[in-house]
């Protein structure tokens, strides 16, 4: 076996050499595509359409690395379609976005920021490069990754009735495909989370791999319909036996369907095994070499493809049929297990991959999260192009709920009220409480510090007792296309003229109570001064920008002290995190719900996260 691990080390040293001769030409091509964004389609069209080039990538990056050049050539017609949409919102595409023009005074800081943009996606496409250049010994898995949260769900048969517990109906699996459009998840190849265990490269914001197992002919019927329909990758598990008729089943794809879904980009075929036994634990060495050898063999023959992955039938496996799977070539596998099952990072390695059963859908990927930045990565500049969705995460035994995408604002109520009493009148997505407030009396909306809100248009600066207090927190300023953190200066920032000369068409602005995360990097306990309370176990509010550019709100579940808080959400991808009043006020809503186990104290400030819009 040690001689096995040798040959797969040799294979991906060159991998690596062809790689890097790939990728200075790819990206000599990506500046050109960028360049010719810019001038077919304008400004704005090429900031929408670096994150579908980005996610063509991602996608193509991995076959590079598997030396498959010749199935790169498959998304050159998405790449087409990718420029031919740049120019237009496209409404069916969760990556779409508003055509927002910029007014002409904004044209010189327009120029800047997409100037930033650029140089902040070569840069990250730079890192993710180098570290496709150095995986980790293989079969281990990265420890980035192992701070991911990727689920891979696993479907079997499609019918219109359900005959055994893991079918699922045609239309259920319809519903899926919707929730992951709605929710703004990203299906992503099994390539493509292969090499993320690899590398650790953080993929996008709420990942998911689809996978279907035994060949049943509704998988080309149904599934590869609505792959193709949906544009999701997905991966097939099949097994020459039933293709050949030798083993019967229920119903079986052919060799001919078989064929023609492997020549699709959205498609990556996984040896099953020969005939599906149930347990090859069970099996002699031969027989065991043969359903691992001859099944890779046989499918690459009959389909003119590298096989590289393996799914054990039924999930069995032990020591020994791990080392057989290695020995056969393969340089990943899966496991099953229809009640259990653990996200990819958690697996103990790349042989032995964990999958969620098709049941646990919903649960699993409310926690999808791709996994934190690259080390030395530049922040993209504000996105607001991208849908509004909700990720449950555990960062270090810390339960969070995170809201991201949308535009942010705030909005200042004229009384106290519960976060999400207020979020529902405004009519918006999503809602945190905002920052501190006067408790003199009951309905007060006095703030501490100066506040300004889109929903009122009024600057009312702090009182004169409390913000030299501020000195030095953060003052948050935002229009819709812009925000900009400052530190509080109480002698330029309590007017509206002050913040004016800080950002010109400024219409929310408000003191934090601390920074959380400022420029990539966790707050020590000395940046919080005379905060009360910051060292104190309490449930906290906070909210921030991530790598992806886009505005985050959210709580913690369990009770931390700041500077834990801000740790966890570097982890967590933040590039800048402020934290809000917390303790009794946490509070965060969505569509109409509180998402709080507790009845939390009203509030008379919010930041809001509504649809991207121009205005």
């Amino acid at each position: 076996m040690a001689q096995a691990g040798a040959l797969q080390q040799q294979r991906f040293t060159k991998d690596r050499a062809q790689l890097a001769r790939s990728t200075s030409v790819g990206a000599s091509i990506g500046v050109g595509l960028l360049y010719a964004i810019w001038l077919a389609h304008g400004f704005q069209a090429s900031l929408k359409t670096s994150a579908r080039l980005s996610l063509l990538f991602q996608r193509v990056t991995p076959l590079l690395l598997n030396s498959e050049q010749s199935r790169v050539t498959q998304y050159l017609p998405a790449l087409t379609v990718t420029l031919q949409q740049a120019a237009k919102a496209d409404s069916a595409s969760s990556l779409a976005a508003p055509y927002c023009p910029m007014p002409e005074p904004d044209g010189v800081a327009f120029a800047q920021q997409l100037a930033y943009s650029v140089k902040s996606q070569l840069l990250q496409w730079n890192l993710e490069i180098a570290a496709y250049l150095e995986p980790v010994q293989w079969p281990e898995i990265s420890e980035r990754s192992r701070q991911a949260k990727v689920p891979i769900i696993m479907y079997h048969d499609v019918l219109p009735d359900k005959e055994i517990y893991f079918d699922i109906t045609a239309e259920d699996l319809e519903n899926d495909f919707r929730a992951i459009k709605a929710q703004g998840l990203t299906p992503i190849s099994l390539s493509q989370m292969i090499s993320h265990l690899r590398t650790g490269i953080p993929l996008p914001a709420k990942p998911v791999v689809l996978t279907f197992d035994d060949g049943y002919a509704s998988h080309y019927n149904t599934v590869f319909k609505l792959l193709q329909q949906y544009q999701y990758p997905a991966a097939f598990a099949v097994f020459p036996g039933k293709l050949d008729g030798d083993v019967v089943g229920r119903s079986t794809l052919s060799w001919a369907q078989v064929k023609e879904m492997s020549e699709s980009p959205l498609v990556t075929l996984v040896s099953h095994s020969v005939t599906h036994p149930s347990d090859l634990t069970t099996l002699s060495d031969t027989d065991l070499h043969r359903e691992l050898k001859d099944s890779k063999q046989q499918l690459e023959s009959k389909l003119g493809i590298p096989i590289r992955y393996f799914a054990y039938p039924e999930g069995n496996h032990d020591k020994r049929v791990v080392a057989a799977t290695e020995a056969a070539g393969y340089e990943a596998a899966l496991i099953m297990n229809n009640e259990s099952g653990k996200f990819a990072g958690d697996s103990k390695n790349l042989l032995m991959i964990e999958r969620f059963g098709e049941s646990r859908f919903e649960e699993v990927t409310a926690a999808a999260w791709g996994g934190p930045p690259l080390p030395g990565s530049v922040s993209p500049s504000l996105n607001i192009t991208t849908p509004i969705s909700r990720s449950e995460v555990e960062i270090d035994d810390l339960p969070m709920t995170l809201i991201a995408g949308g535009q942010i604002q705030t909005i200042h109520a004229n009384s106290r009220y519960p976060v999400v009493e207020i979020a529902d009148k405004a009519e918006t997505f999503a809602a945190v409480d905002g920052t501190f407030f006067s408790l003199e009396s009951l309905d007060s909306n006095i703030m501490i510090g100066p506040v300004l809100s889109q929903n009122t248009g009024e600057f009312i600066p702090g009182s004169a007792g409390d913000i030299d207090k501020l000195t030095g927190r953060p003052l948050v300023l935002m229009r819709p296309q812009a925000l900009k953190f400052v530190p509080f200066d109480p002698k330029k920032h309590n007017s509206l003229t002050g913040i004016k000369q800080e950002m010109p068409a400024v219409t929310d602005a408000f003191v934090g109570a601390a920074w959380l995360v400022h420029e990539h990097k966790a707050q020590s306990a000395a940046t919080f001064k005379n905060l009360f309370a910051y060292e104190e176990p309490r449930h906290r509010a906070f909210w921030g920008i991530n790598q992806q550019g886009q505005p985050v709100i959210g709580v913690t579940h369990a009770q931390i002290d700041s500077v834990g808080l801000g740790e966890r959400l570097v982890k967590a991808g933040f590039q800048e995190a402020v934290m809000l009043d917390s303790g009794v006020s946490t509070s965060l809503a969505y569509r109409g719900e509180s998402l709080m186990g507790f009845e939390s104290r009203p509030v008379p400030h919010v930041l809001a996260l509504v649809t991207g819009s121009c205005d």
